[in-house]
């Protein structure tokens, strides 16, 4: 019998980081640049409001949450995304999510029907991919349909990519803008192919959107503004984590078809994870607010701008219109994770352990680095300076290495 987590365990980016790491010193004070955690403070209020609350600890919460947080949601869309009125059901069409990688999660037992020894299902992803994409698709007894994310398309894969042996068995893509690890952020017209393609061919769009509300330039656009006032076929995830830096209140929620809606709600009420009443009142504060928000792409704005400062014309560097990764080509992810974490005492993902082998046999990953900047701007920038160090010295003895010969 195939052990469908089997990959799942062996595969994981972070168990795998762990594994390379093991029994390696760090060679300087600890920083973890390797997971997309923010570090920075989120607003006052978010205590406040729990604690106003804490009364409702002691009651069981419910998987559909709270009218108040469903309606700060919904107010949250329309303001966002300038809505067609009527659009969103708050009550039917809105669901909160322990954070969204549960959201995605769920979406996958809920959109990849049965196995029953025809096709197996598939789900499409990007090629580097968010691991909780190819998880959620084992879980679901599915097979992942790895689709390139490079420079050559702008780390955005195109649906035309999926091939036409494929294509009738697909039932579900995830579709993530703005992107991870690359940070590319997708047009009006790119989202509007997909959920048209997904609507022809009768699958279910997922839209990761949990860095929506990280960027530089103008706001992303997100895929309820070209779904033509309409929710089939479509679903898209939001969340806290990363708009309010509030990753431990485990908050955000999943909008689209009512039918999957309704599925994900009695997989919750299964399997899942309700938001306690007291995180969802603050829950709903935060969606309520912008200022906060504002501050927090004001500081990632300068963690940018010392990264550009610092780092300059090594490593492929370029500033990403969204998120807050840096993805560096360093020739080799995991010789580089090593060295700096030997040499430096930093943590980095190896850009290999978020991707699969192409058809060639090559890992599009392989090359680089993802960096989490994560940090208050001080630290980015004294952690950053390290890092060009140690990887500077490394290439500087590989070329005197080169040359001797």
């Amino acid at each position: 019998m195939t052990d469908r987590l089997e990959p799942l365990i062996r595969f994981h980016p972070f168990t795998r980081l762990n594994a390379l790491l093991d029994g390696i010193k760090p060679g300087g004070p600890v920083m973890a640049l390797s997971v997309g955690e923010p570090q920075g403070a989120p607003p006052a209020f978010l205590a406040e409001v729990l604690e106003r609350e804490k009364k409702d600890w002691s009651r069981y919460p419910l998987t559909v949450g709270s009218p108040e947080f469903r309606a700060s949601v919904g107010d949250w869309l329309n303001r966002r995304f300038h809505l067609p009125a009527g659009m969103i059901d708050r009550d039917l069409d809105i669901l909160p999510a322990a954070g969204s990688k549960e959201a995605l999660f769920h979406a996958a037992l809920a959109a990849v029907p049965e196995w029953n020894g025809g096709a197996r299902p598939g789900v499409v992803m990007p090629n580097p991919f968010y691991h909780v994409y190819a998880g959620s698709a084992a879980v679901a007894g599915a097979e992942p349909l790895f689709l390139p994310a490079n420079r050559a398309n702008g780390f955005l894969p195109e649906p035309d990519l999926i091939p036409g042996q494929d294509l009738p068995r697909v039932a579900m893509a995830y579709v993530c803008s703005p992107s991870n690890p690359q940070g590319a952020v997708a047009s009006r017209e790119y989202l509007a192919r997909w959920l048209g393609h997904a609507r022809r061919h009768n699958y279910t769009l997922v839209v990761d959107e949990c860095y929506a509300e990280i960027y530089r330039g103008e706001p992303p656009t997100g895929v309820l503004e070209v779904a033509e006032g309409r929710l089939d076929n479509l679903l898209s995830i939001h969340s806290l984590s990363k708009r309010s830096s509030a990753p431990g209140l485990r908050s955000g929620f999943v909008v689209g078809e009512r039918k999957l809606i309704k599925r994900m709600t009695q997989l919750c009420n299964y399997g899942g994870a309700a938001i306690s009443f007291p995180a969802l009142a603050a829950s709903a504060a935060l969606w309520r607010d912008e200022a906060h928000v504002e501050l927090n792409r004001e500081r990632y704005r300068q963690c940018f701008a010392i990264a550009e400062q610092i780092i300059g014309k090594r490593f492929g560097f370029y500033q990403p219109p969204g998120g807050f990764f840096l993805w560096l080509d360093v020739g080799d992810g995991e010789a580089a994770a090593k060295k700096l974490w030997s040499e430096a005492g930093i943590k980095v993902l190896p850009g290999g352990y978020m991707a699969r082998p192409d058809a060639s046999g090559v890992n599009p990953g392989q090359p680089y680095i993802r960096v989490a900047l994560v940090h208050e701007p001080a630290q980015v920038e004294e952690a950053l300076g390290r890092l060009v160090k140690a990887l500077d010295r490394s290439s500087a003895t590989t070329a005197a290495s080169v040359a001797a010969q």
